[in-house]
């Protein structure tokens, strides 16, 4: 009887398996996640002009000026930035 519930065991975690495998090719064919709901998206980032660092821009401190927006790390690199 263990013997039974032990290879019914193993049979389940393998198919299990098997299918995450499936699924996972099956999504990567298709070209679109359907894990997760789709929640993560790419952002593309962009460079704070002083210090160079990279930052997201639906967060970061902003300023429009010469009618280009510039987008900062810190509200200490916009200050420098304005001071300019």
């Amino acid at each position: 009887m263990l013997r039974f519930l032990l290879l019914t065991l193993l049979f389940v975690f393998i198919a299990r398996a098997f299918w995450q495998v499936v699924g996972g090719v099956i999504e990567a064919a298709s070209g679109t996640p359907s894990r997760g709901g789709g929640k993560a998206q790419a952002v593309k980032l962009v460079k704070d002009p002083v210090c160079g660092t990279f930052v997201s821009p639906r967060s970061a401190p902003s300023v429009t000026a010469s009618g280009s927006t510039h987008y900062f790390c810190s509200e200490e690199c916009r200050s420098k930035f304005n001071r300019r």
